[in-house]
């Protein structure tokens, strides 16, 4: 999938790192949200502590953003661990899974972040080390050939994907403890961001909170990103008080309206309205309209608007709904106001 390089998006970009590690909780009690999840880790891992055995192996799945690598560490400090950070695409070769699985401790967290796009190879090294604590090689050539296991220590191996769709049968089931995490609401992204002010030396207004959490897609990555770029405009204008007044100025000038659309959104949906009469239109023929990657559509720029109930995916394309003629107060279209008729009837 290319790289989404937007200011309003949930995936991760360079800038990230430094506002991530420095607002990033340590433990249950700092991290916000997911509180069935959390529940349910602090039992089992509780439970692995009193056992004095490793954690189950943990799957973590869920839109981009919402805290999964945040949720790792958190479980591995918990635990009392270390932890070692890979991803799926930078283990090429069976052998650079194997390097990292036996320099590990007894009890260790790996976690994994796109753990979907793993190579077929590399995975299937993976199945006997998460079930029985061991590597198996094949020594030789030939009719000398044999096979050799290697016992690795007891591990954790903690995986992260955006899809778990694409990970495969065989290596899901081994996974004991398959958490989804939800989008946040807009409480919860304000307990976040007043809490991230603290950590950035600036403070928040009750309605200025409300207002960056109510533009942020009730993702946190966004909610921070958002924040740290509003304390720019405040701390240029001499201030270290953002009161709701800033908080629009600045999200208006960096374009993001009330419900945390940018520029990118409205093009998608304005170029189907006014060039398509709303739809259906294609994807190939929506991306080539735009400028846009149809990869980047489907998997970046949509999964909002269909949240939004602003657009639909149809057999014969995509279309535009009833809320975005309404956001954008444009008028509603004969046929839209015609199904609604119908359905009353």
């Amino acid at each position: 999938m290319e790289q989404d390089n937007r200011f309003i998006s949930s995936t991760k970009n360079l800038s990230d790192s430094e506002v991530e590690n420095k607002l990033r909780p340590t433990t249950f009690d700092e991290y916000v949200g997911q509180e069935k999840i959390k529940n349910n880790l602090k039992v089992y891992i509780d439970a692995a502590k009193k056992r004095k055995e490793a954690l189950d192996h943990v799957l973590l799945y869920g839109p981009p953003g919402l805290g999964k690598t945040t949720l790792s560490h958190i479980i591995a400090n918990e635990m009392g661990s270390q932890i070692k950070v890979t991803s799926g695409p930078a283990i090429e070769h069976a052998a650079d899974l194997a390097a990292v699985l036996t320099n590990l401790n007894k009890n260790d967290v790996l976690f994994i972040d796109e753990i979907h796009r793993l190579n077929r190879s590399v995975e299937e090294i993976l199945y006997p080390a998460m079930e029985d604590y061991a590597l198996d090689f094949i020594v030789g050539k030939g009719p000398s050939a044999r096979s050799m296991r290697l016992k690795i220590q007891p591990f954790t191996l903690i995986g992260a994907t955006t899809k778990a769709g694409n990970i495969s049968n065989p290596l899901r089931d081994r996974f004991g403890v398959l958490a989804r995490l939800e989008m946040y609401t807009p409480e919860e992204i304000k307990t976040i961001l007043i809490r991230s002010s603290k950590i950035l030396g600036i403070t928040l207004t009750p309605e200025s909170a409300e207002e960056l959490a109510r533009r942020s897609r009730g993702t946190p990555r966004i909610a921070n990103r958002i924040l740290k770029r509003v304390r720019d405009f405040i701390q240029v204008d001499g201030k270290d008080v953002l009161e709701v007044e800033d908080a629009k100025k600045a999200l208006d000038l960096m374009d993001i309206d009330e419900l945390g659309l940018d520029y990118t959104d409205k093009k998608i949906v304005m170029t189907m309205i006014e060039k398509f009469d709303g739809g259906p239109v294609g994807l190939d023929t929506l991306a080539a309209s735009t400028g846009e990657e149809s990869t980047t559509i489907e998997d970046v720029i949509e999964p909002y608007l269909l949240q939004l109930g602003f657009i639909a995916r149809t057999p014969r394309g995509r279309v535009v709904l009833r809320p975005a003629y309404e956001h954008f107060k444009l008028p509603i279209p004969k046929h839209l106001n015609k199904d609604i008729e119908d359905s009353e009837e």
